[in-house]
């Protein structure tokens, strides 16, 4: 019983993220976000955060923390403003976020995210 409504609660939850999300982003600016993510996930590389480097999916996890708090503070309008406002620099001292794959120098995370937007675009 307690793992049933416990399982109810998460997709609660989860329903009632994905409806903010709906209610504030257009629908392709949503798309794009969580096309995004994945496009980190899978991507394999590094993400430098204030000095320190971390994996895709450290990366994403941090950012996601950053991109639902300004979600739910009405500051993510668009791809663009997720990427300038959440996945650019550290809010805390404002030194921008690297990204490194393979044996590539590192980038910007600016950089990389608008590439992978422009990639995105391009394919549809």
């Amino acid at each position: 019983m307690k793992a049933t409504l416990r399982n109810w609660a998460l997709a609660a939850g989860l329903l009632l993220a994905w409806q903010a999300e709906a209610q504030s982003l257009p629908a392709n600016a949503g798309l794009e976000i969580r096309q995004l993510f994945t496009a980190l996930e899978t991507s394999g590389c590094q993400f430098s955060r204030n000095d320190s480097w971390y994996d895709a999916a450290q990366a994403s996890a941090h950012l996601h923390r950053k991109y639902d708090y300004l979600l739910e503070h009405g500051k993510i309008t668009s791809a663009e403003t997720f990427i300038a406002l959440a996945a650019s620099k550290s809010s805390m001292s404002g030194q921008p976020y690297l990204v490194r794959c393979g044996q590539s120098p590192a980038v910007t995370s600016q950089a990389w995210f608008m590439a992978r937007l422009r990639a995105l675009r391009a394919h549809r």
